[in-house]
Formats: C-alpha cells, sequence, structure tokens
C-alpha cells in the first residue's frame, strides 16, 4: 500500500493558532516536508517544530531561486518548474514506500501557498486529505481588531505584485481588501492606495501573531522597513463617504440638482490599447469626476484620487445615460465613457436620446471621438474601406432582424465594401449564416472577407478568407468583419484594399 499525502495548515506563525487535527496528523507523520528559502529557515516548520516527532523523516524543499536572476534556459518559471518536479518526485518516493507524508504550508494549503504544486504533481497518484489552515490575513484582521467586511460588503484579496494601475482600480472597486505580498512592493501598494481614496483608511500588519508583530497606518510605514511577511487591509467601514467606488449607475437613485450644470462628454476610447486614446480623450478623462460606462470599459480608465467611477451591464444605456445626465445637471464633471468611437454603435446615441427629455434641455453635451473598431480592423488588413463602405451591426435587440435582412440586401445590391459589427453572441448564433447567404445573392464566392478578432488587444488575430470559405461557426462577439466590394483586391503579400475608383 502506498501511504498517505496530507497537505497541513500551520497558520500564520503562533504556534497556538494550529488546529488540532493538524497538530495530530504532524505528531503521527512518517514525513515531514517544508519548504525554504536558499540559506533561510522554513518558517512553517518554525510554526510546526514542537510538534514534529523525532523519529519523521524531514524533507526540506529548497527553492532554487526566489526573486533573484537564474541561469536555468527556462528564466525564473522554468527553474521552478523544475523544482517542483524533483520536490514532488522526492515526497513520492516516500509515498510509494508506504510512508505517510505530511507537507506544511504557513498559513491555509491552498492560499498563495507552494503546497497545491504538490497537490497538482500527487493528488491523483495517492490518497490525499488537506487540512485548512488559519490564513494570515485573518491574523492581521484580528491584531488590527477591525472588522474587514459586514453584511454584503466585497472582500477582494490582491497580490501586491499587480500592476500599480490594476490595483488602484481593484482597490477603487472594492468594499473591503487585502493586499498581500509586500515586501519590495510597498511604494506601488502605497501609491495605488492613495490613488484609489483608501490609504486615509488602510492598516498595515506586519508579522501577524509572530514575534515582532506590528501594525499601524499605511501612511506612515517606512517602505524601507516593509519584509514580506506583511499585508494591508482596507476595511468595508471605510468605504462610507469615499468617493471612489464602484456602484451599479442602472440601479442608483439620481441626484438632485445641487449647483451649476456641467457639461457632460461623451468620450470614445478606441478598441482597446492604450496609444490608440486620443489626447484628446486623455486628456478630458484626467479632469472629470466622475467616469460612467459598461464595467470593461470603466475598468480601462485609470484609477486617480477623486475619481468616482460607476459601472453597469451591457443593456442598460439609457439608464446609464440618464444618470450621468443627472451628475452633470447638479454641476459635476463627468465622462460617459464607451469603446472604440462613442458615436459608432456606442453610448452618445443613447445619451443625445435620454437627453431629449425637457428636465436636460440645459445640459449641454459634447462627443470626443474615438479610434472606431472599423479603423482598427481596416488598418491591420490594409485598406479595406478606401473606397465607398458601409456600417452594419447584426443585433436585433434594438431592430426588428426584418430590418437588418432589408439594409444587408441593399447594401449587397449598392456593391459597398460592408463592416459588421456584433455579428454573434451566444444566443445569436444563426444571424451571421443568414448573413453570408444574402450577400452570397449578390456578390461573388471569392469576394474577400477580413475577420479581426480582439483587434489591438491580446490575443488578436487576422484572417483572409473569402465569402464563399467562411466558417459561420468561427465567428463571435469578439470579431468583426468586413466584407469586400467587388473591385476589393488582396495582394499576393495577403493586404487587402478597395480602389477609390469604381469602372463605369
Amino acid at each position: 500500500m502506498t501511504g498517505r499525502f496530507h497537505g497541513v495548515g500551520v497558520g500564520p506563525g503562533d504556534p497556538e493558532l494550529i488546529t488540532l487535527k493538524a497538530a495530530r496528523l504532524i505528531a503521527a507523520a512518517d514525513v515531514v516536508a517544508y519548504h525554504a528559502g536558499v540559506g533561510k529557515e522554513s518558517n512553517a516548520r518554525r510554526i510546526a517544530s514542537a510538534l514534529i516527532p523525532e523519529t519523521a523523516v524531514e524533507e526540506q524543499l529548497v527553492y532554487p531561486v526566489t526573486t533573484g536572476t537564474t541561469d536555468h534556459p527556462g528564466g525564473y518559471a522554468g527553474a521552478l518548474a523544475d523544482f517542483y518536479e524533483e520536490s514532488a518526485a522526492r515526497l513520492a518516493a516516500h509515498l510509494d514506500a508506504g510512508r505517510d507524508v505530511v507537507l506544511l504550508s504557513e498559513g491555509d494549503p491552498l492560499f498563495y501557498g507552494s503546497y497545491m504544486y504538490m497537490h497538482d504533481r500527487l493528488s491523483e497518484r495517492y490518497p490525499t486529505e488537506i487540512v485548512p489552515g488559519i490564513p494570515a490575513f485573518a491574523a492581521a484582521t484580528a491584531a488590527a481588531a477591525a472588522p474587514l467586511a459586514r453584511q454584503t460588503d466585497v472582500l477582494t484579496v490582491l497580490p501586491g505584485t499587480l500592476p500599480e494601475p490594476e490595483l488602484a482600480r481593484r482597490l477603487a472597486d472594492t468594499d473591503a481588501a487585502v493586499v498581500m505580498k509586500l515586501g519590495r512592493t510597498f511604494p506601488a501598494v502605497r501609491r495605488a492606495l492613495a490613488a484609489a481614496g483608501r490609504l486615509e483608511h488602510a492598516v498595515y500588519v506586519e508579522r501577524a501573531s509572530m514575534d515582532g508583530e506590528r501594525r499601524m497606518p499605511a501612511s506612515e510605514v517606512d517602505p524601507a522597513t516593509v519584509p514580506y511577511f506583511s499585508l494591508v487591509l482596507v476595511t468595508g467601514d471605510s468605504r462610507n463617504g469615499r468617493r471612489s467606488r464602484r456602484v451599479d449607475a442602472a440601479a442608483q437613485a439620481a441626484p438632485e440638482p445641487a449647483g451649476p450644470t456641467a457639461e457632460l462628454l461623451v468620450v470614445g476610447l478606441g478598441p482597446g490599447p492604450g496609444h490608440w486614446l486620443t489626447p484628446e480623450a486623455s486628456a478630458a478623462l484626467a479632469e472629470v469626476d466622475h467616469v460612467v460606462g459598461y464595467g470593461p470599459y470603466v475598468d480601462r480608465v485609470p484609477q486617480r484620487p477623486g475619481l468616482t467611477r460607476h459601472a453597469s451591464g451591457n443593456t442598460v444605456e439609457l439608464q446609464r445615460a440618464r444618470f450621468a445626465l443627472d451628475l452633470a445637471r447638479r454641476g459635476e464633471r463627468v465622462a460617459v465613457v464607451s469603446g472604440g468611437d462613442a458615436g459608432v454603435f456606442g453610448m452618445a446615441t443613447a445619451v443625445f436620446e435620454a437627453a431629449e427629455d425637457p428636465g436636460y434641455r440645459d445640459v449641454p453635451v459634447r462627443v470626443l471621438p474615438g479610434v472606431s473598431a472599423v479603423q482598427a480592423v481596416a488598418a491591420r488588413a490594409g485598406a479595406p474601406v478606401g473606397g465607398d463602405f458601409a456600417v452594419m451591426s447584426l443585433s436585433d435587440r434594438l431592430k426588428p432582424w426584418e430590418v437588418v435582412e432589408r439594409r444587408l440586401r441593399a447594401v449587397a445590391g449598392a456593391d459597398l465594401a460592408l463592416a459588421v459589427y456584433n455579428p454573434a453572441s451566444r444566443s445569436r448564433t444563426e444571424q451571421i449564416a443568414t448573413a453570408r447567404r444574402i450577400l452570397l445573392e449578390h456578390r461573388e464566392p471569392g469576394t474577400a472577407v477580413v475577420v479581426g478578432r480582439d483587434v489591438g488587444r491580446d490575443g488578436e488575430s487576422l484572417t483572409v478568407t473569402t465569402l464563399g470559405e467562411l466558417d459561420p461557426a468561427t465567428i463571435d462577439m469578439r470579431c468583426l468583419l468586413i466584407v469586400g466590394a467587388s473591385g476589393t483586391r488582396v495582394t499576393e503579400t495577403g493586404r487587402v484594399w478597395t480602389p477609390r475608383w469604381v469602372k463605369p
């Protein structure tokens, strides 16, 4: 028989916080394993040292590298992957010999712990049991004597290694937060807390439940003194009165007029990359006090002090527009954000529709253009819309499908290049196939088609095919299609362009 593999959490540092079950398993173990840094004592072993029997075989698994450089051909990731494979082999040898193995894990085994990498490699081969432990943030919360989250508060656990803008955004968007993995990341974490408007209420806790435990306001910490075993707590109570927060604009009650009316800006963010955001749009977003929009677009606006974020779902455009207009009516500086160009299937039309209400007659609206998705895809492909072209959405959420079909036939009959937005979704899987059939009634099967997916973002792809060979099953909501006119050409290098001239 093989031995049993146990992943045992030993808590945050105080040996008295080890659970009874963990203590029992450690005391009965044939093999006790633990991770350690190069030249360092294992903190997990230190916590459990009084429980390890003299008869136990100890396996110290020493990391080959932590955050330093390495000459491993696979770099840092390759060095760690090899280390975990070698460590798993060492433990597997004991398990194959019938010995029970306890792998100690500081805090909880499945919470930012090294145990999980052994679990991935051994749990399917050997009987495995996981014993939870008290995580460090629970001990830190007790040390700070501050309730972390109440009732419906949302708690977010964040690694301090996140990029600073992303960390600031997530801190602004949650009720309560725990920021772990500090050490040399602390200066960036502190700046992110300030940008999110949370620094004033952030509590720093170092070595929670250990000797040398200390706590203080995060704003007073000397970055040079911050060890890895430290974290920052931002409690849900600090959200009251805070300007930077994430709310559902569609569900929030409209504010009453309270001051001179301000101009409402509608800003196109472009398809995705920051360098495609226009200087005009960037300057405007740096000045407003509120950003309103669909959640993923709001997420693209960097968090900074004094900025309030209002995110809502994808089908509440009018409610979102009215909310923004109400803010502007009371004198707040507001930007409604939209992907691509706000005037191309974006929020600009929703804002003007909502602004027809006489109550908003005094609210000036200004639209700031952005790079549209059709421009981005066309540029990647060459110049497929270099001549006359049309732009259509296949979504029938705001217009009957009969109207979509009629317009498709009109565009096809007019021999215009056609950019297709919203070609498919989870609930709309047949429209693109129908559109292809309609277009083939007027276009040759060899007509060039460009399929751009996530252009400007991670995972971008561009495919040049033909109308006859286009597979509707490969199209989803992340795609934009450009169907060429009869004169559209494809070069030997795969570049697509449509002449500006048309032969009589």
